[in-house]
């Protein structure tokens, strides 16, 4: 299998799990008190999906580089949503970080084997 396409699924996965993420923030800042189990099933869910991608690329590309890459793009995703949806705010070095993160990426799919 193609890497490049291998590492698209893998940032695919990561957009998935950060979509469960944010559905499952969205299901406990509705109220104070209670849960929303709408959207906390519905996030949970997203995970089983994420889950079951795993499983198929793992037989494909080291763990060690998928772990990176994930993690990485799990990152940028959950920085994206905090900034946009939820008006968080970035530092100096939480850009830098960010873009080192970035750097790491490229190195990686240049390199990932």
């Amino acid at each position: 299998m193609n890497t490049y396409f291998v590492l698209f699924v893998v940032v695919s996965l990561s957009a998935v799990t950060v979509l469960g993420d944010y559905l499952i923030k969205l299901s406990g800042s509705t109220s104070n008190k209670y849960i929303d189990w709408k959207l906390f099933v519905i996030g949970l869910c997203t995970y089983l999906i994420t889950s079951i991608g795993w499983f198929f690329i793992m037989k494909h590309m080291k763990l060690s580089t998928i772990g990176v890459v994930y993690g990485i793009a799990t990152a940028l995703f959950l920085v994206t949503i905090g900034v946009l949806k939820f008006k968080e705010t970035l530092n100096v070095y939480e850009i830098t970080g960010i873009c080192l993160g970035v750097i790491a990426l490229i190195l990686l799919s240049r390199f990932a084997g």
